[in-house]
Order: structure tokens, then C-alpha cells, then sequence
């Protein structure tokens, strides 16, 4: 695909976050789109992200569990930056009202890095030493493809449909919790609405950042050392509102809570 055109689908995909008006997909446009367009077109969106004062925190994981495969008809990973204006606390009001298009949230761990991980031939035990710590979290992803109708390639380009993110409050070392048989709950309203293990992404949340890291080694990018690495969900995605609240538990590392505005 030309740089023009990658330039033009990037600039309509920021375009249509800023004024929260959702685009036909772009895989249906009679355009022969690659998987590296499709992550050319979305660092072309995170560059218009920067220019506007976004600054880069992290990346996230996505489409990492049967469930959100299943849900959205996409069935292999991808992945996506985290920005500064991105991130909110455990417990604080989300405006997802002003910010996002048709948005879903749902639970994950969070891995905080503190050295560097650079693929490829990263393995789970580098992951770990190369963690500072893991934290709940809840995912509210969006779509600026219309009604999420998306191929991997319309995802991918999308900056994996990222939308906002909620870190909770507690932090833990991965070596004292074990990662694939962790328990998660999830809550919306009061009600439990699903239930996951860590062995629902890639069997592992570790697998999925050792999976990122060697991934984006193709790119000649690296996981850095402070950076925020959203491992995939272990649930189902949830459809919220303004108005909602939801929590998530997860065994062994703690709680985060979040209310949409």
C-alpha cells in the first residue's frame, strides 16, 4: 500500500477519535490492506496522537482470549500504544461520554516493566525478571470502525481499538502470584457478570507479553522499562454506559473499580 494512502486511512482514524464519529471499516474500501499496513496506518494515528501533546506510556495486547475472538470474529493477537491521556485511577469517573465512540470494558492484568524487553527470543522467565510488578486494571476499549464490524486488519489499524484504561491501586511481584491460575471477577452494577482465569490469554498473561515483546521486535521496537503493558483480556468484553460502575477482582493481586460518566 502506498504512503499516501496509509497516511490518509491514519489521519481519518485520528480524525474520527477527535470528533467521536465512527468510519466505515477500511478493509471494506477495495483496498488490499497488510497486516504491516495496517500497523503503518496506526503508528501514523499515534503520530498525529504526539503531535497533538500525547505522550507514549506503554502498549496494550488485544484479542488475546476465545472470548474476544469468538465476539469480534478476529482470531489472532495485536497490539496498541498506551498514552498519558489514556490512564485513569481506580475508582475515579471515567468520561467515556466526551472521549469515546461505542465503548466496552473489560478486565485484565497490567504488567509494569522495569528493564527493557527486546525481541525476538524473549522468554516467559525474561518477562518475569523483567517485571516490576502486576496490577488490576480494566480495559475500555472503542472502535472507530462502525458498529466494531472489523477485520484484524481494521483493529490493527485502529491502534487495537484502545480506548481508556483504569489501573487499580494494589501492586504485586508476578513471582508471588501464580499467573495462570489467578481467579478474576468481574462486576457491573452490583451484579457479577463473568468470571475468567489467567489461563484464558494465550494461556497466560506472561505468554502474551513475551508474545508482544518478540512480535514487536520484528518492528525494531522493545518493551521499555517503566512502561505500562496491558496483557489481554481474561472476560468477555461489556458494553457500558454513563452511568455504570464495574469492578474487577482478581486473586492474589487485588481490586480496581470504575463508574463512566
Amino acid at each position: 500500500m502506498d504512503k499516501q494512502k496509509i497516511q490518509q486511512f491514519g489521519d481519518e482514524l485520528y480524525e474520527a477519535m477527535v470528533k467521536r464519529e465512527a468510519v466505515s471499516p477500511l478493509t471494506s474500501r477495495g483496498e488490499d490492506i497488510s497486516i504491516e499496513d495496517a500497523y503503518h496506518i496506526s503508528l501514523r494515528m499515534l503520530e498525529r496522537r504526539q503531535q497533538a501533546g500525547a505522550r507514549v506510556i506503554g502498549k496494550k495486547i488485544g484479542v488475546t482470549s476465545k472470548a474476544v475472538m469468538n465476539m469480534l470474529n478476529v482470531h489472532q493477537p495485536d497490539f496498541g500504544y498506551l498514552t498519558d491521556d489514556m490512564v485513569f485511577n481506580s475508582g475515579e469517573a471515567v468520561p467515556i461520554s466526551d472521549r469515546l465512540i461505542a465503548p466496552r470494558a473489560e478486565g485484565e492484568i497490567a504488567f509494569i516493566l522495569k528493564k527493557d524487553l527486546a525481541g525476538p527470543g524473549v522468554t516467559n522467565a525474561d518477562v518475569l525478571a523483567a517485571t516490576e510488578c502486576v496490577i488490576p486494571c480494566f480495559e475500555i476499549v472503542d472502535s472507530r470502525i462502525q458498529d466494531w464490524k472489523i477485520a484484524i486488519q481494521d483493529t490493527i489499524a485502529d491502534n487495537a481499538s484502545c480506548g481508556l484504561f483504569v489501573l487499580g491501586d494494589n501492586a504485586v511481584s508476578p513471582r508471588d502470584v501464580d499467573l495462570v491460575t489467578c481467579g478474576m471477577v468481574v462486576e457491573k452494577n452490583g451484579s457479577i457478570i463473568s468470571t475468567g482465569a489467567g489461563a484464558a490469554a494465550l494461556s497466560s498473561p506472561v505468554n502474551c507479553v513475551a508474545w508482544l515483546a518478540n512480535t514487536l521486535g520484528e518492528f525494531g521496537i522493545s518493551l521499555k522499562a517503566g512502561e505500562v503493558i496491558l496483557s489481554g483480556s481474561l472476560v468477555p468484553l461489556e458494553p457500558v454506559k454513563a452511568g455504570d460502575t464495574m469492578r474487577v477482582d482478581i486473586g492474589g493481586i487485588g481490586s480496581a473499580s470504575v463508574r463512566f460518566v
